[in-house]
């Protein structure tokens, strides 16, 4: 099942998913909209069996001073790098109770750190780091484990939003598919144990 806002980059990814014989449900669905989440994740669920593995991978930045931050770029950017995590979870987490599962969040090194202009960000992460170790918690009971997987600076699209102003060297960036790969190792482990965090950084250290 996958969900993203751009309609044609997730019809893509589908056909590509099903031309590899993967059986593939999608749904356009905008996490910056509160209100959409709910009906359309619902949607998503009717189209076939509750997930085993969950991944909360939107996410947005903001650079600027912290306190000129205007009000609504906060919540903009509170809405989807945390709020939205939360709503996602509480609309398929209970459908994957019967079954057991795994919920892996995105977080940051910025979650740990404190970083000039990044301010917000760095909040959002860390809160979302806290809402990971609840779930965990609340949720262990039912078959349910939750793990973030944090990641220094990753190659993608991130850096070219109009929300963001950098000028780091993006080839000692990690790249998509390394981040990938420490994904698919979270999945892997056995339902008996589980990696409550894999941090995984540039050689180079942090941006």
């Amino acid at each position: 099942m996958l969900i993203a806002r751009s309609g044609d980059e997730l019809e893509d990814l589908a056909q590509s998913c099903r031309g590899s014989g993967v059986e593939v449900a999608c749904q356009r669905l905008d996490l910056t909209n509160p209100d959409s989440i709910a009906p359309g994740v619902a949607a998503l669920l009717q189209q076939g069996e509750p997930p085993s593995v969950l991944i909360n991978n939107a996410g947005a930045a903001y650079t600027g001073d912290l306190l000129g931050m205007p009000l609504s770029r906060w919540q903009w950017l509170l809405q989807l790098n945390l709020t939205s995590v939360f709503q996602v979870c509480a609309a398929v987490v209970p459908a994957m109770r019967n079954g057991g599962g795994l919920v892996i969040n995105i977080s940051s090194h910025a979650a740990r750190n404190a970083f000039p202009q990044w301010g917000a960000y760095c909040v959002t992460k860390a809160a979302l780091a806290s809402l990971t170790r609840c779930l965990a918690e609340e949720e262990r009971g039912n078959g349910i484990r939750a793990c973030t997987l944090t990641l220094g600076a990753v190659n993608t699209p991130l850096w070219d939003a109009e929300s963001v102003q950098s000028d780091f060297d993006r080839h000692a960036m990690l790249s998509v598919d390394q981040a990938a790969e420490a994904l698919v190792n979270l999945v892997e482990q056995p339902s008996n144990q589980v990696i409550e965090d894999l941090t995984l950084m540039p050689s180079t250290g942090a941006f």
